[in-house]
């Protein structure tokens, strides 16, 4: 089973954490289940960039962004090439991630943009 390794935030994991991930499930999924409130304003449906994470480790073993998903990083705070909305991006059979999530989101809804 591929685990995933949070790397410490502020709020959301202060302490960082390290997270057995199923394989074929979202990482927003697998943050969620494991108490990791990462933000997903749009109810995981690819219409936001709140749950952007940067994956330090592990990135080209995820299956490739769609050109949605690309459109909206376009959008989001602190855009890396390591890049991706967790809502999309599915956790791989056998890889181990490394995952960031930026100390900053951009919620056009709650922020009234």
């Amino acid at each position: 089973m591929p685990q995933i390794v949070v790397l410490p935030h502020v709020e959301l994991c202060p302490d960082g954490a390290v997270i057995d991930a199923v394989p074929g499930k979202s990482i927003c999924d697998s943050l969620l289940e494991h108490g990791i409130e990462i933000e997903h304003a749009c109810e995981k449906s690819c219409a936001c960039t709140t749950c952007h994470v940067i994956v330090r480790e592990g990135f080209a073993a995820l299956t490739p962004s769609e050109e949605d998903e690309d459109d909206l990083l376009d959008k989001a705070w602190g855009l890396e090439p390591a890049s991706r909305l967790s809502c999309q991006a599915i956790v791989p059979d056998e890889q181990d991630l490394v995952v960031e999530i930026p100390r900053y989101s951009i919620n056009h809804a709650k922020e009234n943009h």
